[in-house]
């Protein structure tokens, strides 16, 4: 048959250069675009919280754990990337998204199971951020109500108003029809992630060579006054949790893959942005975690920056909560738009002939297209948008909420499913050695899902008796 990614095979047979071997337009994807998408998606404001998770592991476990899980994305972020066609991950029939390959590899139920896991965590994560971005623009007035009223004044604000404005911000940009449309955005996210990264990495290597830098151990915070061994316990698997929430970022990667020119083969492109995402992502990770530990010891803030680790200079620290309000405005739109995708297709299959799912309203300047409306795309994604704002608002403790559907969707997303894919897809027999250490693998993650997930739910219901519903205050 030859290879439907081949130019003489499309012109043969009458393929477009416009379009890819599906007939959809031609995908312009790069390396580099995808490694925009993953590294925006991955390296969250939760970055600047390793400090705090190395403190409970100390040195020795809170570095191995950083690149043990670095490894273990990086192993099975590639086997996804093979799964994209199916049966042979070069020539083989596209899947679009992770459903598609999930089914496509292990069935339907294995499908309807990894949607409802995927689509409720990536709402959970646009929750999340929506909670974090106005954390940030209150620590900017807190910032400043501190350098004007000293370091222990009672400087407490409102999330509420921030994040109305924050959501109404996300309706517009909800516009963006889709991943192809979204690598500026994506590009300035990546961008501002390293710069406000860079911010509170410099502030911790600043403290550390002042000689102001905290005790420090190889296990981390030490049992005694203030903490019980179950404390510890569960402080401990809370920061595994959040190492592995760090790393988590599988939910999008076929979305990503699906926007990759078709030459070179989408797989080894993804495998290049793969290994270029994860060696950066961890390069910063080990920065913010290691530098961040030393400056302040056992005694590490949740957030370096909007937990006050810093007060001065007021300046930097308002501009790199700036940085992290930027990041995570777009860092919204690349995680939402595969929930957007899977909405829209929906209405599309089943309403075909709706004019209303359908038709396009094209914006021009001049004789070029700036901006197409499409009104299922406008009033469904403006829908989306206010339910997370109104759930963000409601409930000020969702961010345990979210560190428990992380904790859950970790095993399965990222671990589980590319690995069985793989073995589907190889037809890796039973009880062989590969089979063995693959299986092996799936274990281990599934265990430390269960412990953060317990470490989830502890967090959860000690905030449940001090949290008030619509009162979130900084």
């Amino acid at each position: 048959m030859g290879d439907p990614r081949d130019e003489e095979f499309q012109h043969k047979h009458g393929i477009s250069e416009e379009f890819d071997d599906d007939g959809k337009p031609r995908r312009t994807g790069t390396v580099w675009t995808a490694s925009a998408h993953i590294i925006t998606a991955i390296i969250g404001s939760g970055v600047l919280s390793l400090a705090w998770a190395t403190a409970q592991l100390g040195w020795l476990g809170g570095i191995a754990t950083l690149l043990i899980f670095s490894g273990i994305m990086l192993y099975t972020s590639n086997l996804l990337a093979d799964s994209y066609r199916t049966p042979d991950p070069i020539t083989g029939k596209r899947n679009y998204t992770y459903m598609d390959e999930v089914q496509a590899n292990l069935g339907k139920f294995s499908c309807i199971a990894c949607g409802i896991l995927q689509y409720a965590n990536l709402t959970g994560f646009v929750v999340g951020y929506t909670i974090t971005a106005p954390k940030s623009m209150v620590a900017v007035q807190k910032s400043n109500c501190f350098h004007k009223k000293g370091h222990a004044a009672s400087c407490k604000f409102s999330n509420n108003p921030y994040m109305i404005g924050f959501g109404i911000c996300e309706i517009f940009l909800s516009q963006i029809p889709n991943f192809h449309e979204l690598t500026w955005l994506s590009t300035i996210a990546a961008i501002m992630s390293f710069a406000y990264s860079s911010i509170g990495v410099g502030l911790a290597l600043e403290r550390i060579i002042s000689g102001k830098g905290g005790k420090t151990s190889l296990t981390g915070v030490e049992i005694g006054v203030g903490i019980s061994a179950a404390e510890k316990t569960w402080r401990m698997l809370r920061a595994i949790g959040d190492i592995a929430f760090a790393y988590g970022f599988s939910q999008i990667l076929v979305d990503i893959q699906d926007t990759l020119q078709s030459r070179p083969a989408e797989n080894k492109v993804m495998k290049k942005a793969n290994a270029i995402s994860m060696l950066t992502t961890t390069v910063f990770y080990m920065m913010c975690g290691c530098l961040g530990y030393a400056a302040f010891g056992n005694d590490a803030p949740g957030n370096m920056l909007t937990g006050f680790g810093f007060y001065e200079p007021f300046w930097l620290i308002d501009l790199a909560n700036i940085f992290i309000v930027i990041h995570i405005v777009g860092a919204y739109q690349v995680l939402a738009q595969p929930v957007y995708k899977m909405i829209e297709s929906f209405a599309i299959n089943k309403w075909p002939n709706s004019f209303f799912v359908k038709a396009e309203y094209p914006i021009r300047i001049g004789n070029k297209t700036v901006l197409s409306f499409n009104s299922l795309r406008l009033v469904g994604r403006t829908i989306f948008v206010i339910f997370v704002t109104i759930v963000s608002m409601a409930m000020p403790f969702f961010n345990d909420v979210i560190a428990f559907l992380g904790a859950l969707g970790f095993w399965p997303l990222a671990v589980y499913y590319p690995i069985q894919m793989h073995i589907a897809q190889h037809k890796i027999k039973r009880w062989t050695f590969k089979w063995c250490i693959l299986q092996l693998l799936n274990f281990l993650c599934l265990v430390v899902s269960l412990a953060a997930a317990a470490a989830s739910i502890q967090g959860i219901s000690e905030s449940l008796r001090t949290a008030k519903l619509f009162q979130f205050k900084e």
